[in-house]
């Protein structure tokens, strides 16, 4: 029977750091999928659309629903591939497979559909072929002379878009995921989202940002999860956590702070390390731990605001969107913690075995994911 129980304890043990690799590949900072950004403007009976995107990503064929990685889909190889292309030939990959992107496009004025033509393609030179390469395609479309009210969306697989109308007073901006189209927007302006409206669409991107796309941020809040096994000292970390990013995140979405990512990523790589190592050494929370979260969550509040600069938020509704993406990540936090407690806190922490066979392989798990991070991140 004792044998029995140890087999289970190891069992258990192995099961839980594979699936911590399979859920966090090591390479997903590098090949994280970013939202496309879609300017547009109507005038003289023409709408243009300015779109700022991962070009590679598209003529590789990636199905970008849900893709928090390039790396777990089947044409990885094409898209690596494709960075490494001069702009001259990606160019002409692109025009290879536009006939099957532009399907993918659906404009409508007055509830009838109007074909886009391609008349730009810029292209960024070759880079650090590790990271994505923004590029820009500039559309226009002739709209019907009587054209009031139009409609975008675009195929579920192209993935999530932030379209914003220019040129206009309260113009629309909206945050669109796969699929979605936007509602009936006004050409002369006036289609601006109201607060609640803009409130009920970026807590969504908030929770998306930490899951499924914020595996460095999940692996932190899994380390501050396994070395406590009462719910105090968990929300003492969880606290600090929270209202530290709340600063930053605040801060660096309104310009008041700016560090290179260059410099944020590495570091929330080496918090992960951190966390986890010291999972490893001690049994309990120690006084120093809230203080020392606290800093490392001004840290990751950076990353956040790095992620909505990357997309913007509505200058009209600045507040309502960064209060609803902050409610967003803490509900993508609360969700970690509470599908950690449910797999393995709620039966096996307060076991005599709990630290040696859960908590200690979970920590040399994370700690070696974040270690790679972090060399990922300084060394290439």
């Amino acid at each position: 029977m004792t044998v029995f129980f140890m087999r289970a304890r190891l069992t258990i043990a192995h099961i839980l750091s594979s699936l911590i690799l399979c859920l966090f590949p090591i390479g997903a900072i590098a090949h994280e999928v970013s939202p496309s950004i879609g300017n547009f403007t109507t005038a003289d009976g023409q709408l243009v659309l300015e779109l700022r995107l991962n070009l590679e990503a598209f003529v590789a064929g990636i199905d970008l629903d849900g893709v928090q990685d390039t790396n777990q889909t089947g044409q990885s190889g094409d898209y690596d591939a494709l960075r490494a292309l001069s702009p001259d030939v990606l160019e002409q990959r692109l025009a290879e497979v536009w006939p099957q992107i532009r399907e993918g496009f659906d404009l409508r004025a007055g509830g009838v559909a109007v074909p886009m033509m391609l008349t730009g393609v810029k292209l960024g030179e070759i880079g650090d072929t590790d990271l994505p390469r923004t590029s820009f395609l500039s559309l226009t479309a002739d709209l019907p002379a009587d054209t009031t009210m139009i409609r975008f969306g675009w195929d579920k697989r192209f993935g999530t878009l932030v379209l914003r109308q220019n040129g206009v007073q309260d113009g629309y901006t909206g945050y669109l995921t796969g699929g979605q189209s936007s509602p009936d927007i006004a050409v002369v302006g006036g289609s601006k989202q109201s607060g609640w409206q803009v409130f009920a669409h970026y807590i969504p991107v908030g929770f998306d940002h930490i899951l499924p796309k914020g595996l460095d941020h999940i692996l932190f809040v899994l380390g501050l999860f396994f070395l406590s096994t009462r719910l105090r000292p968990l929300l003492w970390q969880i606290t600090a956590f929270t209202l530290a990013h709340t600063v930053t995140l605040a801060m660096g979405a309104m310009g008041w702070v700016t560090v290179p990512a260059s410099i944020v990523e590495p570091l929330i790589a080496a918090s992960i390390v951190y966390v986890a190592v010291e999972n490893i050494f001690t049994s309990h929370l120690s006084r120093w731990r809230p203080f020392v979260i606290f800093g490392f969550g001004l840290l990751h509040g950076l990353g956040f605001a790095s992620v909505l600069g990357e997309f913007g938020i509505p200058d009209a509704q600045f507040f309502p969107a960064l209060i609803a993406f902050n409610i967003g990540v803490e509900f993508g936090q609360l969700t970690v913690i509470s599908l950690a407690f449910l797999m393995v806190g709620y039966w096996a922490r307060f076991k005599p075995w709990y630290r040696q066979r859960i908590c200690i392989p979970a920590s040399v798990m994370i700690a070696l994911v974040g270690a790679y991070w972090f060399i990922e991140q300084v060394f290439y």
